[in-house]
């Protein structure tokens, strides 16, 4: 059970109050300020932000803003129009006076709010459908929305637990979008063949030298427009042809997603042709949008889709590699050609002489396939969250727990086991170690200050492998009718609700005594603190702590029973070295301020190395 559900079960298992807004926040007005006066007034060393309509937000000085109302405590700001959304800030700051914000007498109960909404936002979107040209939400949409009020220690678990999430999310946003910059840039020199390009080349871009032929895309591919139709021709019954449009093209990773699939009538006219086939490129030839013109997705297998007007194929000759000319339609040569030859600032077109005009690099085969190989690798290291950053953490993690395993299995040591046996013992753990209850505290003993302490509910969910410092404190007085755990001590939990996490542990290396609660076994020793925290995990101890177990409902261990528990013990040094060793893994894998940016670091090396591999190209005029 987390922490979080015991909680709840503990402090409101009968459900919770539901309030509106309007009932238990403050509500805060904004600053009358013009778009003009905003612009007038931005400086980026301000010191208050001003929020306006959609995603536009200054900073600037407050003497500088015309009869301001500040705010100085933290809020939840309503973005009531344009861009329907709600922002947690702290800083002083305040917001054009068609918006509001939420705030009370408490932080947490502040940010729970905010969490509350975000997770409601799409209800508060839908409300604002239909009021005028730009989406917008009436003050009675917020102020008489009814929200959960749980009790304040749960509130506070979830906002822990949701802020995790918000940052481990940032880290992982940020590690991707520096990949995808990277992959871009190297993408652009990969593909520009500048170096090799021949200095006599006409002035349209024609020409060729050292193998790099640049020609029309119209000479090495086709391009085709999708289906047209109107409005009436729609089907609503969910029969008919399937058609991509625009929306079905993600922006940022060049994919196809499959959202809000338009369907029309089967007496559509729609050739053969016109229905995608393995190694198109899909292409968005006409939007009211800069962002999505000229956008393309890469299509991987025939599919019973076809495409609209506003969309566009193109299908390559023989003479060009699909995933190469799918990688130079997404680089930054393709783009700039766009901005210099749409000149609409309405709706954007991309006809066939605006496609077939395009100049492009045609290596020889052979070439674009070295470079696709690359630069497919590259794509999905930057842009694929599944086969990226997340999936190395999961396997460094799977990883080390198999070493940290086999470092700790000196009885699996490969043939090798012959030259441990004489200085590694097998010893129960009665024989190096003195096991007492923990003490008897409970949550509510908590204090702000005092004698530092640890629950046992605690080692679930907020200690790791050890500590030197805890979260929480006891008064004097109940300190001295506890038991303590010194420096060294390992402190395990022997009571839990399913038997994998039973008898989880923690290494006490705090300079001073802990207090410790009940529901523990305080294990005072004179071997490595961490060497054995670390065996407390593995899959050796599980299987003898299984033995010992009992209970259904709760299940305990009972600490004189953890007396029979048998360790192997190298000397203290090779417990150290091997605590070290374990110590690398755990932080790789577990710690978000140090695991992250030591896998960026891998990948600066990863980035190294293609580089290197792009830089090999200069030799290309070798190719035969």
């Amino acid at each position: 059970m987390s922490e979080l559900e015991k909680l709840i079960k503990e402090l409101c298992p009968n459900g919770v109050e539901y309030r509106k807004i309007k009932e238990t926040f403050q509500r805060l007005k904004g600053t009358p300020i013009t778009a003009a006066k905003m612009k007038d007034i931005d400086n980026p060393n301000g010191e208050i932000k001003v929020f306006a309509g959609g995603k536009t937000v200054i900073s600037a000085k407050e003497k500088d803003i015309p009869n301001a109302n500040i705010i100085r405590v933290p809020a939840v700001l309503v973005q009531s129009r344009g861009v329907i959304d709600v922002i947690y800030y702290e800083k002083p700051f305040t917001f054009k006076n068609e918006m509001w914000a939420y705030t009370t007498d408490n932080k947490i109960k502040v940010k729970f709010l905010y969490y509350v909404l975000k997770n409601n936002i799409q209800k508060f979107r839908e409300a604002a459908s239909g009021m005028g040209a730009l989406p917008q939400i009436s003050l009675p949409v917020t102020e008489e929305f009814t929200i959960p009020l749980p009790p304040l220690p749960v509130q506070q678990e979830i906002v822990r637990i949701l802020d995790n999430f918000t940052k481990l999310t940032k880290e992982l946003t940020k590690e991707l979008t520096a990949r995808k910059k990277q992959y871009e840039y190297y993408r652009d020199r990969l593909l520009s063949f500048d170096d090799i390009r021949a200095k006599d080349q006409t002035d349209n871009g024609g020409g060729y030298n050292n193998n790099v032929i640049y020609r029309k895309l119209g000479e090495v591919a086709r391009f085709m427009r999708g289906i047209t139709y109107n409005k009436g021709q729609e089907s609503h019954n969910g029969i008919g042809i399937k058609v991509l449009r625009a929306n079905n093209i993600t922006l940022d990773y060049n994919t196809l997603n499959f959202d809000d699939i338009k369907i029309v009538d089967k007496n559509v006219k729609v050739k053969d042709e016109q229905y995608l086939e393995k190694n198109d490129i899909l292409i968005c030839a006409g939007s009211g949008s800069k962002d999505h013109i000229g956008k393309v997705a890469y299509i991987k297998e025939n599919m019973d889709y076809t495409f609209g007007g506003f969309m566009g194929v193109i299908r390559v000759t023989e003479e060009c590699n699909s995933r190469f000319m799918f990688h130079i339609l997404t680089g930054g040569a393709f783009k700039k050609y766009l901005e210099a030859t749409l000149n609409s600032s309405t709706i954007n077109n991309l006809n066939s002489q605006v496609m077939n005009n395009f100049f492009l690099p045609v290596p020889p085969l052979e070439t674009q396939k070295r470079i696709v190989s690359i630069l497919d690798k590259f794509e999905m290291f930057a842009n694929s969250l599944s086969d990226g950053l997340p999936a190395e953490i999961e396997a460094r993690k799977k990883q080390y727990e198999y070493y940290r395993d086999k470092l700790l299995d000196f009885k699996d040591v490969g043939g090798g086991y012959y030259l441990l046996e004489k200085i590694v013992q097998w010893l129960p753990l009665g024989e190096i170690a003195t096991i007492t209850r923990g003490g008897n505290f409970q949550k509510k003993d908590f204090a702000s200050d005092g004698i530092p302490c640890i629950h046992y509910g605690q080692i679930y969910t907020k200690y790791g492998l050890y500590a030197n410092e805890t979260f929480t404190f006891v008064s004097e007085e109940v300190a001295k009718k506890s038991k303590k755990a010194t420096t060294n001590d390992i402190i395990m939990a022997v009571t839990s609700e399913n038997i994998e996490d039973v008898c989880k542990c923690m290494a006490w290396l705090g300079k001073e005594d802990v207090a410790v609660s009940g529901h523990t076994a305080i294990i005072h020793h004179n071997q490595n603190a961490k060497y054995l925290a670390y065996y407390f995990h593995t899959q050796m101890f599980f299987a003898q702590k299984e033995k010992y177990a009992h209970g259904t409902k709760v299940i305990e261990v009972t600490p004189s029973k953890l007396s029979d528990i048998v360790i192997p013990l190298p000397p203290l040094e090779i417990q150290g070295w091997i605590a070290e060793i374990l110590d690398k893994f755990h932080s790789l894998v577990t710690d978000i301020s140090e695991g992250l940016p030591a896998e960026i670091e891998a990948r600066k090396k990863q980035y190294e190395y293609y580089r290197d591999k792009l830089l090999a190209f200069k030799n290309l005029k070798n190719v035969v």
